[in-house]
């Protein structure tokens, strides 16, 4: 589906160092955050780093590792850090990770549980591409040539300064009141199986606020926690009757529904 390179495609435009990981089933979680080897020159032990040191990383296939492989991302995605042997070490700013799964029905994978899911900002749907995309693709260049001849659209210093601007978009006591709502309903109703967390409550009002800038505006509008809704809660909302599969847009369009803006 192009997941991989719309990630490659998003760190070359943003500027960002970027490694891929491909999460396998005998991966470890020294693979990810790193090792120390014995330097017998200065009889000592050296750090050497481990792929999560960039600032963009692609959790490529994630489900096919272990939980335990799983969870050396938890303290990264949360805390921009890493401990390992005793010692805490900064991540890069900005840090990122993007990850992609294989359908769960899939031999040889292993579910995410809700702790790590609850740490992706959004989950997007790519699905296949319509008729004239995929002509486009078949009928085109190669990718990875396009990739190549990519520019840079911004630094990682100006993408901070976005970050920054983003945190000061103005969200009204009334628009907090909605988001609250929303979150209430999530947790008493008997849909789902558990309801939105304090994260999701934080991470709606971060991507609201983020989509209002895209916009061009300076305030949040109960239209822009609408329209981020489905890529915020379809991945942490899980419907209470196993049978019952939605998509995150079902699941967002009956979230909506139950709650009147206010």
């Amino acid at each position: 589906m192009g997941k991989t390179t719309l990630a490659h495609v998003l760190a070359r435009l943003l500027g960002l160092n970027f490694h891929r990981i491909q999460f396998t089933s005998d991966m470890l979680p020294a693979d990810i955050i790193g090792v120390s080897v014995y330097d017998r020159d200065s009889a000592s032990f050296k750090f050497h780093p481990g792929p999560i040191f960039a600032q963009l990383i692609l959790a490529d296939e994630v489900n096919r590792a272990t939980p335990k492989t799983q969870s050396a991302l938890l303290e990264a995605m949360e805390e921009h850090q890493v401990t390992a042997e005793g010692e805490t070490r900064r991540l890069p700013e900005p840090f990122f990770v993007i990850a992609t799964q294989n359908p769960s029905n899939q031999v040889g994978t292993f579910a995410l549980p809700e702790s790590q899911l609850d740490r992706f900002l959004m989950r997007i749907e790519l699905g296949y591409p319509d008729r004239d995309a995929e002509r486009a693709l078949l009928q085109g260049s190669d990718r990875r040539d396009m990739m190549a001849a990519l520019a840079p659209c911004l630094a990682p210093g100006e993408l901070l300064e976005l970050q920054n601007m983003v945190k000061n978009v103005h969200a009204a006591p009334a628009l907090l009141d909605y988001i609250q709502a929303l979150v209430e309903h999530s947790r008493r109703s008997a849909d789902y199986a558990s309801g939105l967390s304090p994260r999701a409550a934080l991470a709606l009002l971060s991507v609201a606020r983020a989509w209002t800038l895209v916009q061009g505006r300076d305030a949040v509008v109960p239209e822009d926690v609408q329209a981020v809704l489905p890529g915020v809660a379809g991945h942490r909302l899980r419907p209470a009757h196993e049978g019952a599969r939605k998509s995150s847009a079902d699941i967002a369009a009956s979230l909506i529904a139950a709650v009147p803006i206010p």
